[in-house]
């Protein structure tokens, strides 16, 4: 609101706002296109919902041409949260189990930062819209526990014991979703094309992560 009231009296007028796919909640089938219901079920995408709404209200009103971008789990170099770096930590205290929190099977889809990037990019350039949603996200997902894997292989361990800890319909906390997926037909008609899948944007990160931090096998 603040943001938006400063724009509003300094006359700026193009805003692109990062909200996420947290938006949409728990959806009924993916992947889900922009046009899905936005029933958040956590803080966090209540607060990213909350603000969609005021920039829709402050775009229609005071003629700000305003994107919002809901992106999918953006991975890259320098990641310091999220389960691709947690997995690293927990496997650098003990290397011989990893515990996952829900049941490995919630499904996620993962965009590489330069693929995130580039569509950012491409998305403001060719909108003529004054207010345009898109997804953002690579084509594909995969499952908490394909991460783990994918993990475990870039440390170069063996025979990890997994060990499933989670909350109610096999999620990993309150207010986590057990399926998200983004269709991407609106970016991809600006012509848009990820690099990476998920899995590749996983590895990539991984490999690049436990180089930061120097981690090596004894």
């Amino acid at each position: 609101f603040n943001l938006l009231e400063a724009m509003r009296k300094n006359d700026i007028k193009e805003l692109v706002f990062a909200s996420s796919s947290s938006v949409y909640g728990e959806p009924e089938s993916i992947p889900i296109s922009e046009e899905a219901p936005i029933r958040p079920v956590s803080v966090y995408g209540a607060s990213k919902a909350a603000c969609e709404n005021l920039i829709h209200a402050y775009s229609r009103l005071y003629g700000i041409k305003a994107m919002v971008l809901r992106y999918a789990n953006v991975v890259g170099p320098r990641l310091r949260h999220g389960v691709i770096w947690d997995f690293i930590n927990k496997l650098r205290k003990n290397s011989s189990e990893l515990e996952i929190l829900g049941d490995g099977e919630q499904v996620r889809s993962y965009i590489y930062i330069d693929d995130a990037m580039e569509a950012t990019i491409i998305a403001w350039r060719k909108t003529e819209n004054s207010y345009e949603v898109y997804n953002v996200a690579s084509e594909d997902r995969i499952t908490v526990d394909e991460v783990a894997d994918e993990v475990i292989k870039a440390m170069g361990l063996n025979n990890v014991r997994k060990i499933y800890k989670s909350v109610l319909h096999g999620v990993g906390w309150l207010g986590d979703v057990k399926r998200i997926a983004l269709k991407i037909d609106k970016l991809r008609a600006l012509g848009f094309r990820s690099h990476m899948n998920s899995r590749e944007a996983v590895k990539t990160t991984a490999k690049m992560l436990i180089n930061e931090i120097n981690y090596h096998i004894d």
